[in-house]
C-alpha cells in the first residue's frame, strides 16, 4: 500500500488546501480542453429535482463552487473530508445563504448515516486514498436508496506520464507505488462490480499544455517529491523546466481521466 493511503500521510498531506489548490491551478490555467472537469463531471449527474446527495472527499469544494449556478434549489448536499482542514477549506469556498450544504467530517469507511438515506454518492478522485475500499464500498451500497447512484472519478494509467518521467529523472523514487494505481480507470471496473449493478466509464478528452515554469514547479512541490527535490536538485529541475519552456514554447502532459458511474439495484 502506498504511504497516501496511510491516514498519518494523508492528514499531513492535505491538513489544508495548499496541494490541492496547486494542483488544481496547474489544470485550471494549462488544460487543453476548455470545458472544464468540474462542468463536465456535473455534467455526468443523472439526478431528480429532489435528491440527497454525499459527497465523500469533498476537498476545498471545487466541484460545487464552479458550478454553484447549476443546483437545483431541491438538492439537499452534505460535503464531507478526512481532513478538518480541507473541510474548513471547502465552508470557505461555499457559503451558502440558501442551506442547501452541509459539512461533515466523514471517514469513507464508516458513514455515520442511516442506511438507504441517500440519492447519490461522489467521490472525485479519492477512493485511490481509501486503505480499505471493500469497506467503504459496503458503507457507500448501505447508505444509497435503491436504485440510486454513485459516481467515482479516477485516473488511468498514462495521467501524467511525462511529468513522471520528469520528476524520476530530477527526484528519484517520487511518485513511485502512487495509491492511484490501486483504483484506476482501468481496473476500478471490476471492483465496482463485485458491489453495484451497471457500472459504466467515461472518459474526459484533455491534456496540459503548459507554457510557465512556476506552476509547474508548484505542482511537483505539492507531492512528495518536496522532500527530495531541495537545494542542487531543485535549481537543476527549475532550469531544465525554464530551457524547454523556452526552446519549445510548452510542455505537454497527457491527461488520462474520467469517472465512473454505478447503481444500487432497485
Amino acid at each position: 500500500m502506498s504511504r497516501l493511503s496511510e491516514p498519518e500521510c494523508l492528514l499531513e498531506q492535505y491538513r489544508n488546501a495548499s496541494n490541492l489548490n496547486a494542483r488544481i491551478q496547474l489544470h485550471a490555467r494549462f488544460s487543453t480542453n476548455r470545458h472544464g472537469w468540474h462542468q463536465w463531471v456535473f455534467d455526468r449527474f443523472d439526478l431528480g429535482p429532489k435528491s440527497r446527495i454525499l459527497e465523500l472527499g469533498c476537498g476545498n469544494g471545487s466541484l460545487w463552487r464552479v458550478n454553484v449556478d447549476r443546483i437545483p434549489p431541491g438538492w439537499d448536499i452534505t460535503l464531507s473530508d478526512f481532513s478538518p482542514g480541507m473541510l474548513q477549506e471547502a465552508q470557505r469556498n461555499l457559503c451558502d445563504p440558501q442551506g442547501l450544504t452541509r459539512f461533515a467530517i466523514i471517514d469513507a469507511q464508516a458513514i455515520p448515516s442511516t442506511s438507504k438515506s441517500f440519492d447519490a454518492v461522489i467521490a472525485n478522485h479519492m477512493l485511490y486514498h481509501v486503505p480499505d475500499r471493500a469497506r467503504a464500498f459496503s458503507e457507500i451500497l448501505r447508505v444509497l436508496r435503491p436504485g440510486g447512484r454513485f459516481y467515482a472519478s479516477t485516473v488511468g494509467r498514462r495521467h501524467l506520464r511525462e511529468l513522471r518521467e520528469l520528476m524520476h529523472r530530477f527526484a528519484p523514487g517520487s511518485w513511485a507505488g502512487s495509491a492511484a494505481e490501486s483504483f484506476l480507470l482501468e481496473n476500478g471496473s471490476e471492483q465496482l462490480g463485485q458491489w453495484f449493478s451497471r457500472v459504466t466509464v467515461r472518459r474526459y478528452q484533455d491534456g496540459l499544455a503548459v507554457t510557465q515554469a512556476q506552476p509547474l514547479i508548484a505542482y511537483v512541490l505539492s507531492t512528495d517529491a518536496r522532500s527530495t527535490l531541495v537545494g542542487a536538485k531543485l535549481a537543476a529541475f527549475t532550469g531544465y523546466v525554464e530551457r524547454e519552456l523556452a526552446v519549445r514554447g510548452a510542455i505537454h502532459i497527457t491527461k488520462d481521466v474520467g469517472i465512473f458511474e454505478a447503481s444500487r439495484e432497485a
